[in-house]
C-alpha cells in the first residue's frame, strides 16, 4: 500500500519493504496506485513518488570517545572539601569546563578562592588563593581571547542598557524565586496541576517596593515535599531532588576565578531592584559558572525526563532563566553556557547511579499517573494533546519553531567560532539516557545517534569539551534524528502508550541511510521544508507535495 499524507508538515517516508509507505499510513490516507491525486480530498493533485532507498546496509553508531575520563564515572569528585580533586584533571565539574581556558587563564589552576584544606595523603594543603575579585588588579588572571571576553561583556552590557521593565520582572523573579519552582511555567498547561501535587510555593510574586535596598529571599517550597510526607508526587520530588546530586558550582567558581560583569564594565547595569543581591565579598563570588541557570537546568532536564510531553518547553524555560541572569546583569553568556554545561552532565551522571536508576520508573510513572488522573484524561497521548492545547497568549512556550530558534540562539549566543567548525560530534557516555522517556522506542545506541546528529557545530567558546556535552542540541534531539548516516529501523509498539503509540520527527533529515518502521506505533515525519524527513535520497518539492 502507498500511503502518502498531505496534511502540512507530513511528508511521504521511504521505507526498506518492497513498497514504500507514509509514516502515519492509515487506508483511507491512501493514495490512488497511479499517483494521479491523493484520497478523500478531492483536489486531484498528482503525486511521483520517488524509488525506496538502497541504504548504506548499517546502522550507524556513535561511540564515547575514547581515552577520556567519562563525567558519569567520575562525577563524584565534583567537590571542594578535598585537597585530591583541585585541579582541571581531578575535579569533572572543573574538567567538564576546561574549554573556557581557551579564553582565560585564573591566577591559580586549582580550586583555592576562599578555600583552606589540609594535606591528605599525596595530596598537598590548599590555601587560599590571593585573587582579590577585582578584574585587572595584580592578583587577577590573564584574558587570552580579548575578542571573545569582549563580546561577551559586550552582550551584557547591551543587554542591561535596552532592559525593559517586563524584563526586570522577569530577571528579578529567576532571581529571587528558587529555580525549581521558577522554572514549572515550562509545563504550561500542566503547571498548576503539577505545583498542587509537588506541593511547590513560592513568596516572590512582583518586585517589592523596597527591593531597591531590602533583599527579599523566597521562603516557600523549591521542588515540593518527597515521598516521606507526599502520597501525590513524592517520589517525582525525591527524583528532582537526586538529579542535582554532586552538582555544586562552587568548585569551578573557585577554580576559574572569573568576575561577574558588573565588575568588569560599569556600562553594565545591575537591575536597581536586585542591587542587595550584589555580593559584597567578590573574592569568592566568581562569575563563571553561573550557579542559577545550572540549578535551573537540572530541575528543568529532570522534569522532563518525568514529564516528556512537555520536554522541549522545558529546555526553553531553563535557557531563558539563563538569559535573565544576563538580563539582570548578574552573569554573561559564557557564566551561563558554562551552568548548562555542567549541569546536562551532573543529571546524566545522577541517571546514571544504580538508586536513581530504581528511582526512574516509579517517579515517571507516578508523575504521569498523577496528570492523566487530575486533567481527567485517559491516556500519555491525550496528556500530550492537552499539554499543547493552550494558545501563545496563555503559554508563552507554545511555538514550536519560535522556541527552537530562541534555543539554538542561547546554546551559542552567536559567538564566532574559534576553532574548525567541521569537527565530527562526539558523545559523551551515559548522555542518551536524557532521552529515555522523550524516545523510548529507540534503543540506547538509536538514542546516542540522533544526539550525535543533532549536536551543535563544533568551533564555539567552551563549547568543544572533550567529552561532548557542550555540543549538545536536546531540542534538537527531541525532534529526532538529524541525519540518517546509517540505516535506522524503528519499532514502535502502540500497546505502550505515549510516544510509544504516536511521536512526530521536526528535523530535517539528510543522509544516506533508510527507515525502517515496524510495528503498530504511529510515526509523523517533516518540518517546514516540503521533502524534510526523508529516508535515502531526497525528492525535490516538486515531487513530493506536502500541504
Amino acid at each position: 500500500m502507498l500511503a502518502v499524507r498531505k496534511h502540512r508538515h507530513i511528508v511521504p517516508l521511504l521505507l526498506a519493504t518492497a513498497v514504500a509507505a507514509g509514516c502515519s499510513s492509515n487506508s483511507h490516507d491512501a493514495a490512488p496506485a497511479d499517483g494521479s491525486g491523493a484520497p478523500g480530498d478531492g483536489s486531484g493533485d498528482a503525486y511521483t513518488l520517488p524509488p525506496p532507498p538502497t541504504g548504506t546496509g548499517a546502522e550507524a553508531t556513535a561511540a564515547p570517545p575514547a581515552g577520556v575520563v567519562a563525567y558519569v564515572d567520575d562525577g563524584a569528585t565534583n567537590v571542594r572539601t578535598d585537597p585530591c580533586h583541585v585541579t582541571v584533571d581531578s575535579n569533572a565539574g572543573v574538567r567538564v569546563l576546561r574549554g573556557f581556558l581557551d579564553i582565560w587563564r585564573p591566577s591559580t589552576l586549582l580550586v583555592d578562592a576562599g578555600v583552606t584544606l589540609a594535606a591528605s595523603g599525596a595530596c598537598p594543603a590548599v590555601t587560599p588563593a590571593t585573587w582579590s575579585g577585582i578584574p585587572g588588579d595584580a592578583t587577577d588572571g590573564v584574558v587570552l581571547n580579548a575578542a571573545v571576553h569582549a563580546a561577551n561583556i559586550g552582550y551584557v552590557e547591551a543587554a542591561t542598557q535596552a532592559r525593559t521593565a517586563a524584563q526586570e520582572l522577569a530577571a528579578y523573579l529567576d532571581d529571587r524565586r528558587q529555580k525549581g519552582y521558577s522554572v514549572t511555567d515550562g509545563l504550561g498547561p500542566l503547571t498548576p496541576v503539577w505545583l498542587l501535587g509537588s506541593q511547590q510555593a513560592t513568596t516572590i510574586f512582583a518586585i517589592a517596593a523596597d527591593a531597591n535596598t531590602v533583599l527579599h529571599n523566597d521562603t516557600g517550597n523549591n521542588i515540593g515535599f518527597g515521598s516521606a510526607t507526599n502520597p501525590n508526587l513524592g517520589l517525582a520530588v525525591d527524583f528532582i531532588a537526586a538529579m542535582s546530586g554532586d552538582g555544586s558550582t562552587e568548585p569551578a567558581k573557585r577554580f576559574y576565578k572569573y568576575a561577574r560583569p558588573w565588575r568588569w564594565s560599569t556600562n553594565v547595569g545591575v537591575a536597581q531592584s536586585l542591587v542587595p543581591a550584589e555580593s559584597a565579598t567578590p573574592a569568592t563570588d566568581g562569575g563563571f559558572l553561573s550557579g542559577h541557570a545550572a540549578e535551573g537546568w537540572r530541575d528543568a532536564l529532570a522534569m522532563a525526563y518525568l514529564v516528556p510531553q512537555r520536554y522541549q518547553e522545558l529546555i526553553a524555560r531553563a535557557l531563558e532563566l539563563g538569559e535573565n541572569r544576563i538580563i539582570a546583569g548578574m552573569h554573561s553568556p559564557l557564566d551561563v553556557i558554562g551552568g548548562r554545561i555542567q549541569a546536562t552532565a551532573v543529571v546524566a551522571y545522577n541517571l546514571s547511579k544504580p538508586a536513581n536508576v530504581a528511582l526512574a520508573k516509579p517517579a515517571f510513572d507516578q508523575a504521569q499517573s498523577w496528570l492523566r488522573t487530575r486533567i481527567g484524561v485517559a491516556d500519555a497521548v491525550a496528556l500530550e494533546a492537552f499539554a499543547h492545547a493552550a494558545p501563545l497568549a496563555t503559554d508563552r512556550f507554545a511555538a514550536h519553531d519560535g522556541n527552537r530558534a530562541t534555543v539554538r540562539a542561547r546554546l551559542t549566543y552567536s559567538f564566532t567560532p574559534i576553532a574548525s567548525t567541521t569537527a565530527p560530534a562526539v558523545v559523551p557516555k551515559g548522555a542518551e539516557v536524557l532521552l529515555e522517556t522523550r524516545l523510548p522506542y529507540l534503543t540506547a545506541a538509536q538514542r546516542r545517534v540522533v544526539l550525535a546528529t543533532t549536536a551543535l557545530a563544533s568551533g564555539y567558546p567552551v563549547l568543544d569539551d572533550e567529552e561532548g556535552w557542550g555540543r549538545l542540541n536536546l531540542f534538537a534531539a527531541a525532534d529526532g534524528y538529524g541525519a540518517f548516516g546509517g540505516d535506522v529501523t524503528v519499532a514502535m509498539d502502540a500497546a505502550q502508550g505515549g510516544f510509544s503509540a504516536t511521536d512526530a520527527w521536526r528535523n530535517d533529515i539528510a543522509g544516506p541511510g533508510k527507515l525502517t518502521k515496524r510495528g503498530t506505533g504511529r510515526l509523523r515525519c517533516g518540518s517546514s521544508s516540503p521533502a524534510s524527513c526523508m529516508a535515502g535520497s531526497r525528492p525535490s518539492p516538486s515531487t513530493a507535495s506536502a500541504r
